[in-house]
């Protein structure tokens, strides 16, 4: 018997939840019915639209989506309009204010406090420049990742961009497609460092080349069944398949369709597309995929380029980008320009100064990364210095702090309804500490600290230098907000998911048992050992006393709300959240 959430898919599901969906917004909130308010939560994840944590009743969080983390002229500047106008709370985070937008690991924006009676007005205003929610969350194809400087960077080995648009509005824009047994994620690499992030994502395309023909031909091996979360993380697996351009969008499709058809919906623990390789074996999937699925026989894999994956990959910055921050050269000889935004939370105001830089010093389009940054493109050589100067670029500067320049945190407790800790000040505050109190060694370029608030890992803990996954523990007596802490995650050639070493440390304790290793790193790494290196060649247990918990002066913004509070920033006396609302994005 299928699972509650697949029926009430099979009653409404995809595109014909918009209409219900403004129907309910000119009602206004209450008319939603309290016993089907569940249900029409998940219908209405599919057009970006959450509702938030338990005691935040009539709030909703709205994801936007896009292909690759292209924003064309005057997007960004309607979204910062509308955070400014729309996304307005009844309580002020104490670190970022109010009106803001959220940068995704997923290449795009989430705005929160949306009100539902507000969604018609904010999706005219979205629409009427090419923005749309369509597709952003819930059972179906999320936000395409790429690399974020496809047909832009100098190094770039193949444009990914007309197949990026063609995934976009054909296999994204099918609504047959569109209720999925899980949520699935596409990705493609065209540039040399690895920017996509491939082996995290249900299906992912690498560059590669291959005779064909008695020629070397350009093109792409697949890779199936990656993904992080619930403990389990899977790098995708080699399909042994290599596509040239013209065939990748029929094998996309063509696994896309697979999975839709063959996927389990039963049990939703165990119905990502991970499990679902793990279940059948990458020889089953590439039979059926060749015998039912693909017209043109199914090529075996060419040569990759995987040794040049630099990305998120614990290398030195000799060997290519680990990020996208700085100042890089385009293809035409323009520059490209990388921002860094801590925690990937931008105030509106400061949105709206980066569209008027964007217009004023490029072409007007900004590009998003999976590590939470914009990028100002077509930037000519001459005004680069220019740009650089400006205010905003002070405040987020392309040549960060080393660890903000490798923090990334999710939503936390703060919206989402799965969380068990607050994140993204959290991690604000302990960037601030570790930055005074904490010394790195002069040639590491950064350390990559990634926050999760729980084990669904959309913070990415799994792949960082140190992953921090949302707990909570007892501490004298009283229940806290706790991290488990790993060690020596990352991508690249190889990737590879950090090892905990450390459980449930309240989080006041974690500052210092982060400073507590890094300084054993500082210490003990051999000369130009990274600390994904150092962290390789040294054992569990080592590692775990090194990472000994310590008080420090480090003062926690939210140590002892433990999510009992209906947001962890309000004032003492507020009612609690109510219990019997939850809903979650899964």
């Amino acid at each position: 018997m299928a699972n509650k959430k697949e029926d009430w898919k099979s009653e409404m599901y995809g595109d014909e939840v918009r209409e219900k969906l403004l129907e309910f917004a000119e009602t206004g909130f209450e008319s939603i019915p309290e016993d089907e308010r569940d249900a029409w939560f998940t219908r209405f994840k599919f057009w970006g639209v959450f509702h938030q944590r338990s005691g935040q009743e009539g709030y909703f969080m709205m994801r936007l989506t896009n292909a690759n983390g292209i924003l064309e002229p005057g997007q960004l500047r309607a979204i910062a309009e509308v955070a400014r106008d729309y996304a307005s709370g009844p309580v002020s985070n104490p670190e970022f204010g109010d009106s803001w937008i959220d940068l995704t690991t997923r290449q795009s924006v989430q705005l929160h406090w949306i009100k539902l009676e507000d969604v018609p007005e904010i999706w005219e205003k979205l629409e009427s420049v090419g923005v749309t929610t369509r597709s952003s969350g819930g059972d179906t194809m999320r936000n395409i990742s790429g690399s974020p400087v496809a047909g832009k960077d100098a190094d770039e080995v193949i444009d990914t961009l007309p197949l990026l648009e063609r995934f976009q509005e054909e296999i994204r824009g099918d609504d047959d497609l569109c209720n999925m047994p899980r949520k699935f994620n596409i990705s493609i690499s065209g540039t040399p460092e690895g920017g996509a992030q491939d082996a995290i994502n249900d299906i992912g395309l690498e560059p590669a080349k291959k005779e064909i023909d008695s020629g070397e031909t350009l093109g792409f091996n697949v890779r199936v069944g990656g993904g992080l979360g619930g403990r389990e993380p899977r790098v995708a697996r080699p399909l042994d398949v290599f596509v040239t351009p013209d065939e990748a969008y029929d094998v996309v499709r063509g696994f896309v369709e697979l999975y839709h058809d063959h996927g389990d919906r039963q049990v939703r623990a165990k119905n990502r597309s991970r499990f679902f390789v793990d279940d059948h074996g990458t020889e089953w999937i590439r039979d059926l995929l060749d015998e039912e699925y693909v017209d043109a026989d199914l090529r075996t894999a060419g040569e990759d380029i995987r040794d040049e994956y630099t990305y998120n990959a614990g290398r030195t910055t000799e060997d290519g980008k680990q990020d996208y921050t700085g100042v890089h050269e385009q293809s035409d000889g323009r520059r490209y320009v990388g921002l860094s935004v801590p925690v990937g939370r931008l105030p509106a105001e400061e949105a709206i100064e980066l569209a008027d830089l964007a217009d004023e010093y490029g072409s007007g389009e900004v590009r998003l990364t999976r590590r939470q940054n914009p990028i100002i493109v077509d930037v000519n050589s001459d005004r680069v210095d220019e740009l650089l100067a400006e205010p905003l670029l002070a405040k987020h500067r392309p040549e960060p702090n080393r660890f903000v320049r490798g923090a990334m945190a999710c939503t936390g407790t703060e919206f989402c309804s799965i969380a068990l800790v607050e994140t993204k000040t959290r991690m604000a505050t302990m960037l601030r500490w570790l930055r005074e109190n904490v010394d790195l060694p002069d040639d590491v370029d950064q350390l990559k600290i990634h926050f999760s608030g729980c084990t669904a890992d959309c913070g990415q803990a799994n792949t960082a230098d140190i992953g921090l996954l949302g707990m909570r523990a007892r501490k004298d007596g009283e229940m806290v907000e706790a991290v488990d802490i790993g060690v020596g995650g990352g991508m690249g050639e190889e990737p590879s998911f950090v090892d905990y070493v450390q459980q449930r440390v309240p989080a006041d304790e974690a500052p210092g048992a982060i400073r507590n290793l890094i300084e054993a790193f500082a210490e003990r790494r051999a000369p130009g050992q990274t600390f994904r290196e150092w962290a390789d060649a040294t054992d569990t247990e080592t590692l775990a006393a090194l990472c000994e918990p310590e008080e420090t002066d480090y003062v926690d913004p939210s140590l002892t709300d433990a999510k009992q509070s209906w947001y962890p920033f309000a004032e003492e006396g507020t009612t609690a959240a109510n219990p019997e609302v939850a809903s979650s994005d899964d």
